[in-house]
C-alpha cells in the first residue's frame, strides 16, 4: 500500500490517514482493531528519533484521540456502517468487490459522518477525498466522491440546506 503525501501541520488529516491505514491493516492481517490501534500508537504515530517520516510508513503528525476514535467507532459498529455504505452503492459494486483501501476509507468516513456533528460534512468529504487522491490515481477518487456525498446527505441532511 503506497502512502499519500501529507502537508505538515495537519494532525486531523494525519489521524484520518492513519485510521484508513489501520482499518486496512486490521482487515488484511486479521488482527483485531485494538491490536492494530496499539501498534500504530506505539510504532507509527508521532516523531521518533532516527525513524523515517510519512514517506516511510509513519504518520509524524496525527491527532491520536481522533485516530483512535475513528478506528474504534468503525470497528465496533462495522456491521451497521457496512449496511449504510452498501445502501449507497450500486448493485454491481457490492462492498466486498471494492478495493480494501477504498473500503477502509468509506468505513472511516462513514463512522465520522454518522457519529458526530463536527466538523461539517463537507470538511469530512474533502479530507477523505484528499486521502483517496493520495492512495489512488484511477477512478477510485471520483467513485469515493459520489459515495461520500450520498452518505453525507443521508447521514447529515442538515449540513446540506435545500
Amino acid at each position: 500500500m503506497s502512502l499519500p503525501t501529507q502537508p505538515r501541520g495537519r494532525p486531523r488529516t494525519g489521524a484520518r490517514v492513519a485510521a484508513v491505514q489501520a482499518l486496512f491493516q486490521a482487515e488484511a492481517s486479521g488482527d483485531s482493531p485494538e491490536t492494530v490501534l496499539d501498534q500504530f500508537i506505539r510504532h507509527r504515530l508521532g516523531q521518533m528519533p532516527g525513524q523515517g517520516g510519512f514517506e516511510d510508513g509513519r504518520v509524524p503528525e496525527a491527532d491520536v484521540a481522533l485516530f483512535a476514535g475513528i478506528v474504534r467507532r468503525a470497528a465496533t459498529r462495522s456491521d451497521d456502517l457496512d449496511a449504510i455504505i452498501t445502501a449507497h452503492l450500486a448493485e454491481a459494486w457490492p462492498l466486498a468487490k471494492l478495493d480494501p483501501v477504498l473500503r477502509a476509507l468509506l468505513r472511516a468516513a462513514t463512522a465520522e459522518l454518522r457519529d458526530g456533528r463536527e466538523p461539517p460534512a463537507k470538511v469530512i468529504i474533502r479530507e477523505y477525498l484528499d486521502i483517496a487522491h493520495g492512495f489512488f490515481t484511477a477512478k477510485e477518487p471520483r467513485f469515493a466522491a459520489g459515495v461520500l456525498d450520498a452518505l453525507a446527505r443521508s447521514l447529515r441532511p442538515g449540513d446540506f440546506p435545500a
